[in-house]
């Protein structure tokens, strides 16, 4: 297949476009934050990221390449279909849960990043642990939506895919590097109206394709295979459940997520945000779905494709592209796919400001130099965002296993941190040896699960577990492997959550009754007062208690963000301090 001169022309086109309004969003605010909170302003956008922008960079908190790609997956699939298409509903629903519970109460309190109620209940050292979870999801994310990138990429042009991501995550790096959350979050606004403008001008074209059946009609009866609205077999209710609710709860502890929360004009700001996202997160998922059923509903053998289907070549996750490519015009077609590639590589940027967030203020300020300038920490955030960047790019380019990581990376994200973020900010009196023993028992019931895509084998077989097998068609290989259909998953961070509240009173009781000589809290936990409560969690002002702070006002002046929010910003100075929120309580 030759190269082919307008796929490539399109990309160049959408891909400048991204990079020129990372830039220009970098220079537009480049006066904010000068003087002592810098690193503040990268990290979380002066704090005045209004309505509009706020909106849209909240929406593509999940609304990327791996959520379009994979929503149009599942509706294709025949074993699944529609009915196990999660992502958009359960996604949705994390951010309005996510609005109605976790919002205020983290953005009220003026936290920077979501490790900081961590760190200042349990310590540097446990905020040491569970950075490492959080890490692997922000690093595996976006080495996922780097590969799937280059898998996009082998369908408009015959060009070299490690050089096309290698491209792509310079782009990312290099205007993430320059601009901060402000880039990420315009660069945002850019992808959403290319991912909504390049597909659903394309799928008027897919359905009025004569290989196409009529999709209403293939919804319910097989016409070229099973119907694409799918069906929920009796015996994998309970896998359904699992995993809906690992998107529900586990879409919550987010640093992508927490990054926009944090950045709102307030708190109640933060909370709006979060419903508009979760309507956008409906709305943007709703030509996916369309493409999914198009290609289940499509004869190919009428098709450039060919006679074997996307599902027989284990095509299945390129199902978007390929509808784009070979069901609509070139013209379309390219438009479609470069507005969606330029997208996909967009959203890998978020990821890496994220991971870089945490290591510079959670780890490198608050656990090592808590006497760091502000200027040394922004140089710290710009050497992690190239390092964490590269190490993405490089895994997308040189493991297979991806999305496996990926997988288990987002189920330890919900087993471990969602318990502790509920425990950090809901339940009154735990403490470091609780958090510790909710990590160890949630990652050891979900690592004894085992993984599938890893090839892991379990070591703990749940009820209702079965053998499966997987046929390559490629190869004609027969994989073997070990499904656990009880809701194990959930199960773990149950068991998680419970084991730390126990422990922490248990612990708790020990000591202060004298049972245990307090010579043996060896981690300061029951009688210490040192847990981070005096370290710089707000501002850049030193010895403040979270418990004395003043109310987070938003960082007006020179911020072009403040173009798109109200002049008279929703304003929660009543209940901005944490103490006002505990009398609340």
């Amino acid at each position: 297949m030759a190269i082919h001169a307008e796929g490539l022309v399109a990309i160049v086109i959408f891909y400048l476009l991204i990079l020129f309004v990372g830039i220009w969003a970098a220079w537009k605010n480049k006066d904010s934050g000068v003087g002592s909170d810098r690193s503040e302003t990268i990290m979380v956008g002066g704090r005045d990221i209004g309505l509009f922008v706020g909106g849209f960079t909240m929406t593509a908190t999940w609304v990327g390449g791996g959520y379009i790609n994979g929503t149009a997956e599942y509706v294709y699939l025949p074993a699944f279909g529609l009915a196990w298409a999660q992502a958009p509903f359960g996604y949705a629903l994390s951010l309005v849960v996510g609005g109605l519970f976790f919002a205020k109460p983290m953005r009220s309190r003026g936290y920077v990043t979501m490790l900081d109620p961590f760190q200042q209940l349990y310590g540097k050292r446990m905020g040491g642990l569970l950075f490492i979870p959080a890490l692997m999801g922000e690093i595996f994310w976006s080495a996922a939506i780097l590969s799937a990138l280059g898998a996009t990429l082998s369908v408009i042009v015959d060009i070299d895919i490690n050089m096309s991501v290698i491209i792509s995550a310079m782009i990312a790096i290099f205007y993430t590097l320059v601009g901060g959350l402000y880039s990420v979050a315009y660069t945002d606004v850019v992808q959403l109206f290319c991912i909504f403008l390049g597909l659903w001008i394309s799928v008027p074209f897919a359905l009025s394709n004569p290989a196409v059946a009529d999709i209403g009609v293939s919804a319910k009866q097989a016409i070229y295979q099973s119907a694409w609205l799918g069906k929920i077999d009796p015996n994998d209710i309970w896998l359904w459940v699992d995993n809906f609710f690992l998107l529900v709860l586990g879409g919550i502890p987010w640093q992508v997520y927490f990054q926009r929360v944090l950045s709102a004009s307030s708190a109640t700001y933060a909370q709006v945000l979060s419903f508009l996202a979760a309507f956008g997160c409906l709305v943007m998922a709703v030509p996916s779905v369309l493409i999914g059923a198009i290609g289940a509903s499509t004869d190919w053998n009428q098709t450039s494709y060919g006679a074997v289907t996307p599902k027989e070549k284990d095509e299945s996750d390129m199902i978007l592209p390929i509808v784009l490519q070979h069901l609509c015009p070139p013209y379309i077609s390219f438009f479609g796919l470069g507005a969606v590639s330029a997208a996909v590589m967009s959203s890998a940027d978020s990821s890496i400001l994220s991971a870089s967030s945490m290591f510079a203020r959670n780890i490198y300020q608050l656990a090592f130099r808590q006497s760091a300038s502000d200027r040394e920490i922004v140089w710290v955030m710009r050497i992690t965002i190239f390092v964490f960047g590269s190490l993405a790019t490089a895994m997308a380019l040189l493991t297979g296993t991806v999305y496996g990581l990926w997988y288990l990376s987002s189920d330890l994200v919900y087993v471990i941190i969602f318990p502790q973020l509920l425990c950090v900010l809901f339940i009154k009196g735990t403490n470091t040896y609780g958090s510790v023993a909710g990590y160890v028992f949630g990652l050891l019931l979900r690592i004894g699960g085992g993984e599938p895509y890893l090839k892991l084998p379990p070591f703990i077989y749940y009820p209702w577990w079965v053998t499966q097998e997987k046929i390559h068609h490629l190869t004609g290989d027969v994989e073997h492997f070990v499904q656990q259909k009880f809701p194990f998953k959930s199960m773990s961070m149950l068991a998680s959550f419970l084991a730390n509240v126990a422990f922490s009173y248990l612990t708790k009781y020990l000591f202060e009754s004298g049972t245990v000589s307090h010579k043996y809290d060896f981690l300061d936990a029951v009688h210490s007062k040192e847990m981070m409560e005096k370290t710089t969690l707000v501002g850049n002002q030193d010895n403040i208690i979270l418990s004395e702070m003043a109310p987070v006002t938003q960082a007006l002046g020179g911020a072009l963000a403040g173009t798109f929010s109200n002049a008279d910003v929703l304003s929660d100075d009543g209940e901005s301090s944490a103490e006002s929120l505990h009398n609340e309580e």
